[in-house]
């Protein structure tokens, strides 16, 4: 049974008993039936209200999971070497030769060339200087005059 139908019964068992109407009393109590036969009213009228908005909700909800898979999911072509780091400013895990501890650095650390290790107060030094050639190429294609794969902001 739900409110309505509560108060209807309760309603009912109260037309039954034939009280008399000029008692206030009788009064008193027609008057709460008639509250809460508005207030059940009410509140079924809310409950429906409720279940419409949730559907509205539910599906803005939906159509909010599509466009941000449309606009955010564009990265599923992109290697597995990102793991979900921010690409712009990507992290590197360096472990320091006398500790053992295990250190997260920024890229910019890493050019920098050196970092003390938090733990053991150890120089941990960095050199690139092998992984260019000459012209400061990582690919080694630089022979080529249409290579693109670098430029001069990328070499030290």
């Amino acid at each position: 049974m739900d409110l309505t139908e509560k108060i209807s019964f309760i309603k009912g068992l109260a037309e039954g008993l034939a009280l008399d109407e000029t008692k206030p009393e009788v009064k008193i109590i027609n008057a709460i039936v008639d509250l809460l036969d508005d207030l059940a009213y009410s509140v079924s009228e809310m409950e429906e209200l409720y279940d419409d908005l949730s559907a509205q909700v539910d599906e803005i909800d939906q159509d909010l999971a599509d466009v941000e898979s449309d606009v955010y999911d564009d990265d599923d072509d992109c290697c597995d070497c990102c793991d979900g780091e921010d690409e712009d400013d990507p992290f590197y895990e360096v472990t320091c030769g006398s500790c053992g501890q295990k250190l997260n650095v920024s890229e910019d650390v890493l050019l920098e060339g050196e970092i003390e290790c938090p733990n053991c107060g150890e120089l941990l030094e960095f050199d690139f200087s092998g992984l260019f050639d000459e012209d400061g190429c990582s690919c080694g294609c630089c022979d080529d005059e249409d290579c693109d794969c670098c430029d001069d902001s990328d070499v030290e």
